[in-house]
C-alpha cells in the first residue's frame, strides 16, 4: 500500500473517559483526544476533515459511546479508526474486558461497556479497513488473568479484517504518569505521528508504528503494546513521515485532492469560528471560497460546506440563495449516500415547505428516506430551524441548465 487512506471516505471516533466517581481520575485523557484529533487533521500528516473525526468525551452510557461508532462505520467506505482511552476493567469471573464509564466500579462489569459491543460496532462497518486503538488501564486487581502468550489480550480483542493495537499486555496497568500531559502510550503515539521517524519510510504504516512504540516504551520500562491483525492490514499507511520532509516540500506524496480537502476543512472551520463570533459578513465569502476548492469525489466535505452556507444565508434573510445552494447539493445525493446527504434533503425539504412548495418537499423527503434505507441508517435528528422563504419558488434545475448535475446560477450579493 503506497497511499494514505482517503480522508473524505474515512472516519475516526476518539472516545475518552477522564472523570470517574469510583475509580482514579485520568485527566490526561482529555489532552489525548484533543491532540490526537489535531494530529489526524494535520494536512501534512493525514488531513482528516474535522467533521470526520468525532470526539466523545466522558460518555454517560453505552449508547453515548457506541452510537458515534455505528454512525462513523456507516459513513466510512475506506478506513474507520476507533480509539478509546480510559480505565479498562476485567470481569472477575470471565476476565472479559469492559471500557470504563463515569460511574463504573471495580469488579462490576455491568457498570461499564463490554468491549464485545464495541467490537461488534466496528465489525458492522462497511469500511474496507478498520483500526482499533485501546489505551486502557488493564487492572491487575481483576480476579483472573488471561492465559497464554503475551498476545493473548490482543487475540481476545481481535476484530475480523481489522488492526487492533492495545496499550499493554495481559493484566499490566497502562500508565498515566504524574506530571505528563498524556498517558504513557498515547504520549509516545503522538510523538511518532507528530515528529516522524528520521530513518523511517515516507509513509508510516501500522506495523512500523507498533514496532517503534514497543522500542520506545521498552526503553522507559513501561508496559509494551500488543497487536492483532488480519488481511495484512499492518502495511496500511496512517500518516506521512514528517521527519522525511526537507526544505523543498512536505513529507511524502501530497495529492492535489488531499490539499483541496485540507483547504475545504480549514475554510469550514474558520467560517464556523467567525459565525460563533457574530461575524456573518466575514464568514460568507470564506464559505463560498471553500466551495470552489472542493476536489472531485469529495462530496462528504462539500455537503458540510453547503449545509453551513445555506444555514448562514437563511439566517441572514437570503432564503432564495439558500435553496439554490441546497439544490446543488441535492443533485449530487442521487449518486452519493451517507448522513450528510440525508441532512441535505431534510434541510431542503424544510425550506421548500416553508416556501409553500409542499409537493416538491415531499419528493425530496421521499428521496431522503430512500437514502437512509439504502445506508441502513435513520436520518439525522438535529436539523436546525430555517427561516421562511418570502414567496413560493419553483423547484427543479435552475433555468438555463440542462441536466441533473447542473449547478444553480446565483447573482453575487454582498453580505
Amino acid at each position: 500500500m503506497t497511499r494514505l487512506p482517503d480522508p473524505d471516505a474515512s472516519r475516526a471516533v476518539l472516545i475518552g473517559t477522564a472523570a470517574y466517581q469510583h475509580l482514579d481520575q485520568l485527566p490526561a485523557v482529555a489532552a489525548n483526544l484533543r491532540d490526537l484529533a489535531d494530529t489526524l487533521g494535520d494536512a501534512l500528516l493525514w488531513g482528516l476533515p474535522r467533521e470526520h473525526c468525532a470526539q466523545v468525551m466522558d460518555p454517560a452510557d453505552a449508547a453515548a459511546m457506541l452510537d458515534p461508532v455505528h454512525q462513523a462505520g456507516e459513513a466510512a467506505s475506506d478506513t474507520l479508526l476507533v480509539y478509546f482511552a480510559g480505565h479498562g476493567l476485567r470481569d472477575p469471573d470471565s476476565a472479559d474486558l469492559y471500557l470504563g464509564l463515569n460511574g463504573s466500579r471495580e469488579h462490576a462489569g455491568y457498570t461499564a461497556v463490554a468491549y464485545e459491543h464495541l467490537r461488534a460496532a466496528v465489525r458492522a462497518s462497511r469500511a474496507r479497513r478498520r483500526i482499533v486503538v485501546l489505551d486502557c488501564c488493564f487492572s491487575g486487581r481483576a480476579a483472573r488473568a488471561l492465559s497464554g502468550s503475551g498476545d493473548a489480550l490482543a487475540a481476545q480483542l481481535a476484530v475480523a479484517g481489522a488492526y487492533v493495537l492495545t496499550a499493554s499486555p495481559r493484566d499490566r496497568v497502562a500508565l498515566a504518569p504524574d506530571g505528563e500531559p498524556h498517558t504513557a502510550f498515547t504520549g509516545e503515539l503522538l510523538g511518532v505521528l507528530r515528529q516522524g521517524l528520521p530513518d523511517g519510510p515516507e509513509l508510516i504504516d501500522l506495523d512500523t508504528l507498533y514496532r517503534v512504540l514497543g522500542e520506545r516504551l521498552r526503553s522507559k520500562n513501561r508496559p509494551l503494546p500488543q497487536r492483532s491483525q488480519e488481511n495484512d492490514i499492518g502495511r496500511l499507511p496512517l500518516v506521512r513521515n514528517r521527519a522525511r520532509a526537507d526544505d523543498r516540500g512536505p513529507a511524502g506524496p501530497v495529492l492535489e485532492s488531499e490539499v483541496r480537502a485540507a483547504m475545504v476543512s480549514t475554510g469550514l472551520g474558520l467560517a464556523r469560528t467567525l459565525r460563533a463570533a457574530g461575524r456573518n459578513r466575514d464568514a460568507l465569502p470564506v464559505l463560498r471560497l471553500a466551495l470552489t476548492e472542493r476536489a472531485p469525489g469529495s462530496m462528504g466535505s462539500t455537503f458540510a460546506v453547503q449545509l453551513e452556507l445555506s444555514e448562514l444565508l437563511a439566517d441572514t434573510g437570503r432564503s432564495r440563495e439558500a435553496i439554490e445552494v441546497l439544490e446543488q447539493a441535492f443533485h449530487h445525493t442521487r449518486t452519493t449516500q451517507g448522513p450528510e446527504a440525508v441532512l441535505v434533503c431534510r434541510r431542503l425539504a424544510a425550506l421548500l415547505q416553508e416556501s409553500g412548495n409542499h409537493i416538491q418537499a415531499c419528493e425530496v423527503l421521499k428521496h431522503a428516506l430512500d437514502l437512509a434505507e439504502n445506508a441502513g441508517a435513520a436520518p439525522a435528528r438535529d436539523t436546525p430551524p430555517v427561516r421562511a422563504v418570502p414567496r413560493p419558488l419553483p423547484y427543479g434545475p435552475p433555468a438555463g441548465h440542462g441536466g441533473p448535475d447542473a449547478v444553480s446560477r446565483r447573482t453575487p450579493a454582498g453580505p
